[in-house]
Order: structure tokens, then C-alpha cells, then sequence
């Protein structure tokens, strides 16, 4: 019974964790993690009522092409991005228009599996929901 109680309360714990980081410190401090070897964008979305919205999120590119991973919990950015998707990107202080663009099938496998997200990183987000990747592309 000790044992049942003492993990009832490690997963309590762990849960608070997930929930502090996801939504204090990622969602709403927005860490420039750049530092830490993890390029990043920000990305501006733009909701059904013109309201526009900044998040910060990590940036990777394969093949010469710019993307970005909805893989938090905390991911209404790219819920606007799929409903608007012309969005704003600015990196290193340039800022240019995109269209983001759902990215599956091989495509897909072959983005995820150049950038795994590593076992850290996913204890950390509390084992998230399955990864979204949008492709950003240029608009000229």
C-alpha cells in the first residue's frame, strides 16, 4: 500500500512539474533558448477576429526548408496558424511574411526523423501529443 501511495504522489508531483513548465516558463516566459543550441522564430498567428499573437518557438530546417513542430501542450499557435496561415516570422530580428503549411506523409517522416524530439525533452513536456510540423514557406 506504501509503495501504490508513494507513486500516487511521485506522479502528482511529476504532473505539477509538466504543468509549471509547459505553462509558466515555456507558455508564458518564452525562454530564448538560442543559447542553449536550439535556433529559434517567433511566430506571429492571427486569430479569426484579427487579433494577432507572438510565441517564440524553436526552429529547425531540412533540405533548405524552414520548420516548425507544434509538440507542447501549450500549442493554440499553431491551432491560428492552421486556421489563418499567413503568418509573420521573425528571426534574428528579420521579420518577412510565410504560409505555413501542414506537413504529413513522408515528407512528414523524413522531417521528424532528421529532428527527434530526445527522451529529455519529452519527460519534460509530460509525454505530449503527437507532433504537428508546419513547413514555412516564403511569401513573394
Amino acid at each position: 500500500m506504501k509503495v501504490l501511495k508513494w507513486a500516487g504522489v511521485v506522479l502528482v508531483v511529476y504532473a505539477a512539474f509538466v504543468v509549471a513548465f509547459e505553462t509558466l516558463y515555456l507558455g508564458w516566459y518564452q525562454p530564448k533558448l538560442a543559447r542553449t543550441g536550439i535556433p529559434m522564430l517567433v511566430i506571429t498567428t492571427t486569430d479569426d477576429s484579427g487579433v494577432s499573437s507572438p510565441r517564440r518557438v524553436a526552429r529547425f530546417e531540412t533540405d533548405g526548408k524552414l520548420y516548425v513542430s507544434a509538440h507542447h501542450w501549450t500549442r493554440a499557435w499553431h491551432s491560428r496558424a492552421i486556421e489563418n496561415p499567413n503568418v509573420r516570422i521573425e528571426i534574428d530580428g528579420v521579420a518577412a511574411s510565410y504560409v505555413a503549411v501542414p506537413v504529413d506523409g513522408e515528407e512528414f517522416e523524413r522531417v521528424a526523423a532528421e529532428h527527434p524530439i530526445p527522451l529529455p525533452a519529452r519527460f519534460l513536456m509530460g509525454f505530449p501529443l503527437p507532433r504537428e510540423i508546419l513547413r514555412l514557406d516564403p511569401t513573394t
